[in-house]
């Protein structure tokens, strides 16, 4: 008799509970942040990395320095976020 795997229960059980992702700490360079990964949101926001949208339901990344407030967090690509460093700032679009 074979028995069906069962991995998406298991990839369940290891994924943080919750579409808020888990809380990090993370330093570099430009200060200490609180990383938080984000499995998809119901808004779009704009990636201060590459100005481009997060649309909805995206995953992505939102980081907030340590020494500031939460209300002072920025929704992130992740691939921006781990380039953020090797980047400069972009300009906004107006």
């Amino acid at each position: 008799m074979v028995v069906p795997r069962r991995n998406r229960a298991k990839r369940e059980e290891l994924r943080p509970h919750s579409t808020a992702g888990y809380q990090r700490g993370e330093s570099g360079p430009d200060g200490d942040w609180y990383v938080r990964s984000v499995t998809g949101s119901t808004k779009v926001y704009r990636c201060p990395g590459c100005d481009h949208e997060i649309q909805a339901g995206v995953p992505h990344v939102v980081a907030w320095q340590a020494d500031g407030t939460v209300d002072d967090r920025r929704h992130w690509h992740r691939a921006c976020w781990d380039a953020r460093l090797r980047r400069g700032p972009t300009s906004r679009r107006w």
